[in-house]
């Protein structure tokens, strides 16, 4: 898997100071994508084991409340089987601290029935956040005035609640994770 770039000091991408890995591969290729060059799974450099133990010490701060992880797709079937044994570790390293992820592609109909990837590796990745955005961006329904979100049509699910409940329960500016 590449990485197209990390940024250890991101407060748009999830609530307070988070480390965000953007990674490489994304098959939606939403119209007007902000990060269009993640589409092509080459694009970047390699996530080596040298990069996660960076990652994994840029969240050692008391400061940094949490990772995000976005792209690209994260949930792209080649981007599953590096994530998920990384984001078990980072989350056994962190458990205090907050998980969120973006993807472009639809929680119950893409993430949860194993048409995209290993539904195993689907699993273990969502056990380990808190907070999943979903869905395509639109530039149709793009609003500059939505948090953590780019148009209308994705939502901020809370992700243990969503698992443990078997419904959608959404995350609220309210809601602290």
């Amino acid at each position: 898997m590449n990485y197209a770039k990390i940024k250890p000091f991101d407060v748009s991408n999830g609530p307070g100071v988070r480390v965000s890995l953007y990674v490489s591969g994304c098959r939606n290729r939403c119209k007007n994508c902000f990060n269009p060059e993640t589409w092509d799974f080459s694009y970047g450099e390699p996530f080596t084991e040298d990069v996660e133990k960076s990652i994994i010490e840029s969240m050692k701060p008391e400061y940094i409340k949490g990772f995000t992880l976005l792209g690209g797709d994260p949930f792209e079937p080649e981007n599953q089987v590096v994530l998920a044994p990384f984001l078990e570790k980072l989350r056994k390293a962190y458990p205090k601290k907050s998980f969120w992820a973006f993807t472009g592609y639809d929680f119950e109909s893409h993430l949860l029935t194993g048409k995209l990837g290993d539904v195993n590796l689907v699993m273990r990745m969502l056990k380990c956040l808190d907070v999943l955005v979903d869905g395509r961006f639109v530039e149709e329904l793009k609003d500059l005035n939505l948090l953590f979100r780019g148009s209308s049509n994705q939502r901020i699910i809370l992700v243990k609640p969503t698992l443990k409940q078997d419904k959608i329960v959404l995350w609220d500016e309210k809601t602290v994770v």
